[in-house]
């Protein structure tokens, strides 16, 4: 007891410290879900990768840190919190140089696996030591400074990407973050103490196997589902059947085993459920958005991708603003009322971008990009809160695993969802739209005896060309319509949160709700 005493005391002592070794940790593990972006063409040109192929770089990473994440809590327990801390830290930063010094579509894939693997612990551990650090009556502004890195990071990633790309070259979105890496491990090196269960808890090896694979055939069935035509195909079946067993045999042991992987205490805390179910639909709208506007500015509008950055902005100066908001409002306004203006926020940014078009300027964009940061920074931080308001702190660590793990698949999903669509939807309106590029089309007739009429082969491509450019344009508007969509169907989660209420005498903060 005197001992924890001590190690709490030094922790508090050196907050300032720790929180900025453990943010820049999460400032570099938040930052590469999306700093690769806007430099995948360079990238698919540079190791020779099809379109489909280039897109493993971004899911690799998301789908291997979603799998490794339930891992934080118990890794956290058995070899202590600082141990792992260091190790996800140097892991992280070796993986991130050798991704720059890849030469293969196989070697920066398996790299940026490893990243995902090492870098897993980094977010959920970050956001229970922020907690344990602080008291309950600071929590709220302890969220804001940890949701400002974890969300800000793939929200500036592309901007940084772009800048890197052009002004050097790919390779430097990956280097990047040697500089932070040796920083972070310094700081955690000196300032944190180390934390440590002391109930050692048996690790259940069948728990996480079977999460593991439910995780790897979920995602595997949504990556290969668009190229091999779906349930048409026994692969697509196969992992589908994989995905079914494994979760099945997941539910099973976690209700029957002494002590199962996922704590049945957290799976009891409705409240921590209906949190963790919102954020899975926050990581697709996230993560989705941020995974189609690059490609789409570059191919479809000709913005570089320097420029392509910078549009690209504004979405992150909405966030900055929006957390120091929060940081202000949480305690004093009600924290769901936050969370439905963010919601409202997102919906109009969203609603926004469905009116994109080809003849449009960068205004569109920026408006949209800005407002969704607010909404964003709106909703990320209260829902960290609320969601942990009714968690027990012995679950703390566990549970910002399980809701770090929840939001990567919506993440990694979302991206392999929106993409499928994207591509399914390009063929559809191409199809459409030549039905009407037909001979008896007046405005097809105009064309004829042109230098470079429809009745020429170059006249011809051309036109292809435009019928597959506005094609293009409308399967994204299409995807921005779903995530609109997903935004108002959220909207009803939020009559199932409690939110918490302002400490009272020897009332602890798990209990004070409402």
């Amino acid at each position: 007891m005197i001992a924890a005493a001590r190690r709490a005391t030094g922790d508090g002592s050196n907050r300032a410290a720790i929180t900025v070794s453990i943010m820049l940790a999460t400032v570099m593990n938040s930052l590469d879900t999306t700093i690769a972006n806007v430099a995948l063409p360079h990238i698919q040109g540079s190791v020779s990768a099809s379109a489909e192929q280039i897109t493993w770089v971004l899911t690799s990473y998301i789908v291997s840190a979603a799998i490794m994440t339930p891992l934080t809590g118990f890794l956290a327990d058995k070899i202590g919190r600082k141990m792992v801390f260091l190790i996800s830290i140097a892991g992280f930063t070796a993986a991130s140089v050798l991704c720059g010094v890849a030469n293969s579509l196989v070697e920066i894939v398996l790299f940026r696996l490893l990243q995902g693997v090492f870098g897993a612990a980094l977010i959920p551990l970050s956001q229970a030591v922020l907690l344990d650090i602080n008291p309950p009556e600071k929590h709220g502004q302890a969220m804001a400074v940890w949701g400002a890195g974890a969300v800000l990071g793939p929200i500036l990633g592309p901007a940084l990407g772009g800048w890197l790309t052009d002004n050097l070259n790919w390779r430097w979105v990956f280097f990047i973050n040697l500089p932070i890496g040796v920083l972070a491990f310094a700081g955690v090196m000196f300032f944190l103490s180390e934390k440590r269960a002391a109930d050692q808890k048996r690790f259940d090896f069948l728990g996480f196997a079977s999460l593991a694979l439910a995780i790897g055939a979920f995602q595997m069935l949504l990556d290969r589902g668009p190229s091999q035509d779906w349930f048409a195909s026994p692969e697509v079946w196969t992992y589908l059947i994989v995905c079914v067993i494994s979760l099945w045999v997941l539910c099973v042991q976690t209700a029957t085993a002494a002590r199962p992987f996922v704590e049945r205490g957290l799976l009891a805390d409705p409240n921590f459920l209906t949190c963790s179910i919102f954020g899975f639909f926050i990581g697709i709208l996230l993560f989705s958005t941020l995974a189609l506007l690059p490609p789409m500015m570059q191919t479809l509008l000709g913005y570089p991708v320097a420029f392509t950055g910078i549009v690209t902005m504004p979405r992150g100066v909405g966030s900055f603003i929006a957390m120091f908001l929060v940081g202000q409002l949480i305690g004093r306004v009600n924290t769901k009322l936050i969370l439905l203006v963010g919601l409202t926020a997102s919906a109009v940014a969203t609603w926004q971008m469905s009116q994109f078009s080809l003849g449009m300027d960068t205004r569109l964009i920026i408006m949209s990009g800005f407002l969704s940061g607010i909404g964003t920074g709106l909703i990320f931080v209260p829902l960290s809160t609320i969601a942990f308001a009714t968690v027990k702190p012995e679950y703390r660590t566990q549970g910002a695993g399980l809701f770090t793990l929840i939001r990567n698949i919506g993440s990694s999903a979302g991206i392999s969802i929106m993409q499928a669509r994207f591509v399914d939807g390009v063929e559809i309106h191409h199809s459409a739209m030549v039905e009407h590029a037909r001979p008896d089309n007046p405005l097809y007739q105009a064309y004829l005896g042109a230098p470079l009429g429809f009745d020429t082969q170059a006249g011809l491509a051309a036109l292809n060309g435009m019928i597959t450019r506005q094609a293009s344009m409308l399967s994204y508007v299409d995807d921005f319509r779903l995530m609109l969509v997903i935004t108002v169907l959220c909207a009803p989660l939020l009559l199932l949160m409690r939110t918490p209420k302002k400490k009272t005498g020897g009332e602890d903060l798990h209990v004070a709700v409402d």
